[in-house]
């Protein structure tokens, strides 16, 4: 009797029924943004959140450590938390991060805000889209189109977080003016201000603290059993880790470099295949990423330009006019390639002059070699032919002044002033269509 008592508990322990006829707590699934928010974590936590509701997770826990990012990316995280059936915690941690600019705005959106202590929240400004990095606002005239560009952007994302914090029950005034003003919070007084829901030490912590409580989820009560739930670390895959590497800006400029350079270094060898295969899949992964990118096609156009006439001083005589005017373009193009003020999608200038001056190493390599073939002597053609020395291979019988030579590896026919025989070296002084005028060759030439 207590052996069957003891197979239908394990029965009912594998089929995730409790005694008391309840479900058994599910996993709760942990993620981590540790950088930039960009279209890897978008990529990332809309996958993750998928997943999560396949595999039955009761909650969804964002480690999250973020200066910010990009807003396209931000949105398509939040709209995916407003429409996950499993509720979202998201949890700024540990103590030190931030959870600035779009990262403020997610916490606002999830079902649980939360914060560890010794972090902070806030400067939700929106970035000038195609500003100039450090431009401050001031120097923007009253009434210009930038202006009133900058005013609805920040209106726009005002609005935004306010509908977001009004949704979850938080304190609206204060995400405003975290937009409108750039202000910041520590995690305490983020509690106080009702900013945020709790703080806590660590994920466990946490769950401890959210154990028991109901979420409002897609309109229907959600409540948690937390406490001695599994956690599931659910890391970033091959394939969020290879989007976050190509969609970085500066991996992405150096993709067209090797992609262009690969292509011309295939066409200059045919058959090589080194250079298309490899030029042909970065110039693609570079095009993909560009647009995933906020860029400027005015910068996109100047970079190609640029190359393009950096290719072309191989082949035009220009001495370095048009590779160096293509340098000047490739720089320019790569200065406003990128049109946000975001943190962690710059390009750095170290990048940008390492590549402009490989750059120019080369272009000064193809005119270094111009120039030394321009001054070499020709081998080749008349300038070749008249004054070398040939050797009589054949005297025409009864011409003792004309024969055969062998010059530039071809038989020519000769005439000379003196008498010809076979074997014997002479000059070539000129040229008449096919014959050769030759005359005998000076004894120290001969020995040539």
């Amino acid at each position: 009797m207590i052996a069957r008592c003891w197979r239908w508990l394990l029965l009912l322990l594998l089929l995730g029924i409790t005694p008391g006829g309840q479900a058994a707590p599910g996993a709760v699934w942990v993620l981590g943004i540790d950088d930039a928010i960009g279209p890897a974590s978008a990529d990332y936590l809309v996958r993750s959140l998928s997943q999560a509701q396949a595999q039955g997770a009761q909650l969804v826990v964002i480690r999250m450590d973020t200066p910010g990012g990009l807003d396209s990316a931000m949105r398509q995280m939040i709209k995916a938390i407003l429409a996950s059936p499993v509720p979202v915690a998201t949890f700024v941690a540990p103590s030190g991060a931030r959870a600035a600019s779009a990262g403020t705005y997610i916490l606002y959106a999830s079902h649980v805000a939360a914060m560890a202590p010794g972090t902070n929240l806030g400067a939700a400004t929106p970035v000038q889209i195609g500003a100039t990095p450090g431009t401050p606002k001031d120097d923007k005239a009253e009434g210009s189109d930038d202006d009133a560009l900058a005013r609805k952007q920040v209106n726009d994302a005002a609005a935004y977080i306010r509908g977001l914090a009004q949704l979850r029950g938080r304190n609206a005034d204060w995400a405003e003016k975290a937009v409108r003003e750039a202000v910041s919070l520590s995690a305490s007084e983020a509690l106080q201000l009702d900013v945020i829901d709790l703080v806590a030490d660590d994920v466990p912590d946490l769950l401890r603290k959210l154990d028991g409580k109901t979420l409002n989820v897609a309109g229907q009560p959600r409540q948690l059993q937390t406490a001695g739930a599994s956690l599931v670390e659910h890391l970033p895959d091959w394939r969020t880790r290879v989007l976050a590497v190509i969609t970085n800006p500066s991996v992405a400029l150096i993709l067209i470099m090797i992609g262009v350079y690969g292509l011309l270094f295939e066409f200059m060898n045919p058959g090589s295949t080194v250079g298309g295969v490899v030029g042909g899949i970065c110039l693609l992964l570079a095009l993909y990423a560009l647009q995933l990118l906020p860029v400027s096609f005015a910068g996109v156009a100047l970079i190609l330009l640029g190359i393009a006439f950096m290719i072309a001083e191989a082949f035009l005589p220009s001495f370095g006019v048009v590779g160096f005017g293509g340098i000047v373009a490739f720089v320019v193009g790569a200065l406003i390639l990128i049109d946000t003020d975001a943190p962690g999608f710059g390009i750095p200038l170290a990048l940008i002059g390492t590549l402009a001056l490989l750059s120019a190493l080369l272009i000064g390599g193809v005119l270094g070699m111009a120039l030394k073939a321009r001054r070499r002597a020709l081998v080749s053609g008349d300038a070749g032919l008249v004054g070398s020395l040939v050797t009589v291979t054949q005297v025409k019988a009864g011409n003792p002044f004309c024969g055969f030579v062998l010059a530039q590896g071809e038989q020519w026919q000769a005439q000379c002033a003196t008498p010809l025989q076979a074997g014997q070296n002479v000059r070539v002084t000129a040229r008449h269509g096919v014959m050769l005028e030759v005359s005998a060759a000076a004894p120290a030439a001969q020995g040539e």
